[in-house]
C-alpha cells in the first residue's frame, strides 16, 4: 500500500523579520552599499546618489518580501511505497512537489531528512517551476536493521532570480518506515498433532443436533430453511435456526526470549536477530498453514491482544493480525527480566503448538521452559546458545544436560549455531518429533503442515 503525508501549507515559519536572516552574501552587499550611498548623498546633497543608494536598498528588501509570500504558495507530499519492508529490501520514496501561486518560483533545492541507517540525505535541484507547475521526484532507502524510521520534515529552499536571498521550508509531518525482521520461507513439514490449521486434526465445536439438546441462533439473512427450528420458533415467537458446526483453527503460539542476559553480541548476525528473524518466519508459516498464531515474549506480553485468542477467521483479521505481530518484532528489544516465569502464567492448558526460540538457558531458566511443555500439545524450541562451543570445538556440558533435561520433559530441541538456516532446522525438528513419538503421526491422515 502506499501511505501519503500531505503536507500543504503546514511548514515551521518565523515572522516576517526573520526572513531578512536568509540575505545572501549578494544581498547584504546590495543593502550595505544602498545604505552608504544614501548617508553619503544626505551628506553630500547629491540627490542622485540618494535614489541610487535608495534602489540598491530596496531591491534585495523587495526580494525578501516576495520570496517570503510566494514560501506560503508551495505544498509539498510524500508517498512511501510500501511503508512496511523487510530488513534489507529496498522501499521507495516518491516527493511532490506543487506551486499553487499565480508566480512562478525561482530555482529551488529539495531536501528529505532521513536516519543515516536508510542512507544518504537525499538532495534535488529543481528549476523554475511554473503557476500551478507540479515537479516530482523519488529516491530509495534500505535498512539492514529493523526498527521503525521516521522520514522528514521535508525541506524546501528557495532562492529569488537575483540571488538576493535564500529562504528555507521546513513542513511539519513526516511517515514513518517500518523495516521487519528477514522471514524465510519453511518447508512443509509437520510439527504438531493437527495435519493442518484446518485440517482432518482440527478441533471443533460440533452443534447438538437432537430435538432436546439443540442450541438455535436468531435467523439471519441468507440462511437456509432447512435449519429452522420450528419448535424454538414456536417458543420465542421468532424465526429460529440450527446452528452450525463451527470449526476452530487449530492454535500455535511463537514464544521468543528477549532476556538480555541469554544473548551475547549485536548486530544484524547476532543471535538475538537470529531469534527475532525466526520468530518472524514461523508465524509468517504456521498462518499461511491455516493456523491461528500469536507472539508471545518472556515479559508476558501477547500478540494480538492480551487474551491469547490468536487470530480470527477471516483473512482481513489475519493479515492485520500478522501485520500486528510483525510491527511488534520490528521494534522488540532486549528484556532486563530476569527469567520466563511471565511466559509461563500466561499460557494455559491446550495451547496446541508452542514454537519457542530460546537463548542462554541456565538451570533455572531451563525448568521453567520445561515446565511450559505441560500447558501445551507440542512444543519446539529452538536454542540459540551463544556459547555452545569452547575454544577446542567440544560441546559445552552444561548446556547439552539442559537440552536433555527439555527433551526429557517432551520438547522437541533443535540447537542453533551462528550461521544456522531455520529451513533445514525446520525439517531436521520434524524428523526428531517424528523419530521420537512415531506412533502418533502413523493414524493422522490429511497432508503436511
Amino acid at each position: 500500500m502506499t501511505a501519503g503525508s500531505p503536507a500543504d501549507g503546514d511548514e515551521e515559519s518565523g515572522g516576517p523579520w526573520s526572513a531578512l536572516g536568509g540575505l545572501t552574501t549578494r544581498g547584504r552587499s546590495f543593502l550595505a552599499a544602498g545604505v552608504a550611498a544614501a548617508v553619503c548623498a544626505v551628506v553630500l546633497g547629491q540627490s542622485d546618489l540618494l535614489r541610487v543608494g535608495l534602489l540598491l536598498a530596496v531591491l534585495p528588501l523587495i526580494c525578501v518580501a516576495v520570496l517570503y509570500r510566494t514560501r506560503h504558495r508551495v505544498a509539498g507530499s510524500r508517498r512511501l511505497f510500501p511503508s512496511r519492508v523487510p530488513a534489507g529490501t529496498e522501499a521507495r520514496v516518491h516527493l511532490r512537489l506543487d506551486n499553487v501561486s499565480r508566480m512562478p518560483t525561482g530555482l529551488l533545492m529539495l531536501q528529505d531528512h532521513v536516519p543515516y541507517v536508510l542512507g544518504p540525505r537525499p538532495r534535488f535541484v529543481l528549476d523554475r517551476v511554473e503557476p500551478g507547475g507540479r515537479r516530482e521526484v523519488s529516491y530509495r532507502v534500505r535498512s539492514d536493521l529493523r526498527g521503525r524510521y521516521p522520514l522528514g520534515p521535508l525541506q524546501l529552499r528557495l532562492n529569488d532570480p537575483f540571488g538576493m536571498c535564500e529562504l528555507t521550508r521546513s513542513f511539519s509531518s513526516a511517515d514513518t518506515l517500518t523495516v521487519i525482521p528477514r522471514t524465510e520461507p519453511l518447508p512443509p513439514v509437520r510439527l504438531s498433532g493437527d495435519a493442518t490449521g484446518y485440517g482432518d486434526g482440527r478441533q471443533r465445536t460440533l452443534a447438538l443436533a437432537g430435538d432436546d439438546d439443540v442450541i438455535p441462533r436468531t435467523y439471519r439473512h441468507g440462511d437456509d430453511l432447512r435449519r429452522v427450528h420450528w419448535r424454538s420458533t414456536a417458543r420465542y415467537g421468532e424465526l429460529m435456526v440450527r446452528r452450525e458446526e463451527q470449526p476452530q483453527r487449530a492454535g500455535c503460539t511463537v514464544l521468543l526470549d528477549t532476556r538480555r542476559t541469554a544473548y551475547r553480541g549485536a548486530g544484524p548476525d547476532s543471535a538475538f536477530e537470529w531469534a527475532v528473524s525466526g520468530a518472524a518466519s514461523a508465524l509468517v508459516h504456521m498462518l499461511e498453514r491455516g493456523f491461528s498464531v500469536r507472539l508471545l515474549t518472556d515479559t508476558g506480553t501477547s500478540v494480538p491482544g492480551d487474551g491469547g485468542d490468536g487470530l480470527a477467521g477471516s483473512p482481513q483479521e489475519s493479515a492485520e493480525s500478522a501485520g500486528m505481530m510483525l510491527d511488534a518484532l520490528a521494534v522488540v528489544d532486549h528484556s532486563d527480566g530476569p527469567g520466563l516465569s511471565r511466559a509461563y502464567d500466561v499460557l494455559r492448558g491446550g495451547e496446541g503448538l508452542l514454537v519457542a526460540f530460546f537463548g542462554d538457558l541456565d538451570e533455572e531458566q531451563a525448568a521453567v521452559a520445561a515446565r511450559m511443555r505441560q500447558r501445551c500439545g507440542s512444543a519446539v524450541a529452538f536454542v540459540t546458545d551463544s556459547r555452545p562451543w569452547t575454544a577446542n570445538g567440544a560441546v559445552d556440558d552444561a548446556a547439552d544436560a539442559r537440552l536433555r533435561g527439555l527433551r526429557e520433559a517432551g520438547w522437541t530441541v533443535v540447537p542453533a549455531g551462528p550461521g544456522a538456516a531455520l529451513p533445514e532446522l525446520w525439517r531436521q525438528a520434524a524428523r526428531e518429533r517424528a523419530d521420537s513419538a512415531p506412533s502418533a503421526t502413523t493414524g493422522l491422515s490429511g497432508g503436511w503442515s
